[in-house]
C-alpha cells in the first residue's frame, strides 16, 4: 500500500480475474494515468511495471559498515589497545580476524533486511482506508483491485469514474480523502 492516507482520495475498480486487472492496469497507464496501485490475491507480474526497492542498496550499506565495524572492534583490542606478544605473532593478524569480521557482515546485512523490509512494506499495520470498502477483504481471496490516486495529475472526478467504468469492472468505488 503505496501511501498511509490518500490524503486527496481514489478511485478504485473491482475485478474478477487477473487477466482483467492486468488489461485494465495497462490501459489506464496508456491513458496518462501513473499513481496506480494494484492489490490481487497472488501475485501478477506478468506486464505491470513493478516498482524498485532501495532495500539492497541498504543491505549491502549496512552490511558493508558492520564488516569494517566487527574489523576496527578486533584491531583496536588486539592491535592498539592490549597488544600481546605471544609466541612472535603479529597483534594485527588479519587471517584471525576474518572470521568474525565476515560474521558481524552477515548479522548486520540480516538484521538491516529483516527491519528495513518492515519499514518498507510499513508494517505493521493495521488500518488503510481501503478497509472500509465493503467487500475489499476478499483481495486476499478471489477479487482483484485497481486504485487510482486522486491526486494524480491526470485524475478528476468526471473523468476518472468514466474511464474505469468503460474497462467493464465489477463496480467502481470512490474512496474520500482520509486525514
Amino acid at each position: 500500500m503505496r501511501e498511509r492516507t490518500w490524503s486527496a482520495g481514489a478511485y478504485l475498480a473491482e475485478f474478477d480475474s487477473a487477466d482483467a486487472l492486468t488489461r485494465a492496469a495497462h490501459a489506464m497507464e496508456e491513458s496518462g494515468y501513473s499513481l496506480l496501485e494494484t492489490y490481487s490475491p497472488v501475485p501478477v507480474a506478468h506486464g505491470l511495471r513493478r516498482s524498485t526497492s532501495r532495500l539492497p542498496i541498504a543491505v549491502f550499506i549496512v552490511g558493508a559498515l558492520g564488516g569494517l565495524a566487527s574489523y576496527l572492534i578486533q584491531w583496536y583490542a588486539n592491535a592498539y589497545s592490549y597488544p600481546l606478544d605471544i609466541g612472535g605473532r603479529p597483534s594485527h593478524a588479519v587471517p584471525a580476524f576474518l572470521i568474525p569480521t565476515f560474521e558481524g557482515t552477515v548479522l548486520s546485512a540480516a538484521l538491516a533486511a529483516f527491519f528495513g523490509f518492515f519499514i518498507v512494506a510499513r508494517l505493521p499495520q493495521p488500518y488503510h482506508p481501503v478497509f472500509d470498502i465493503d467487500g475489499f477483504e476478499r483481495a486476499t481471496v478471489d477479487r482483484y483491485w485497481l486504485a487510482i490516486d486522486a491526486a494524480d495529475d491526470r485524475s478528476s472526478p468526471d473523468l476518472t469514474p468514466r474511464e474505469l467504468h468503460r474497462l467493464d469492472p465489477l463496480r467502481v468505488v470512490r474512496l474520500e480523502g482520509g486525514s
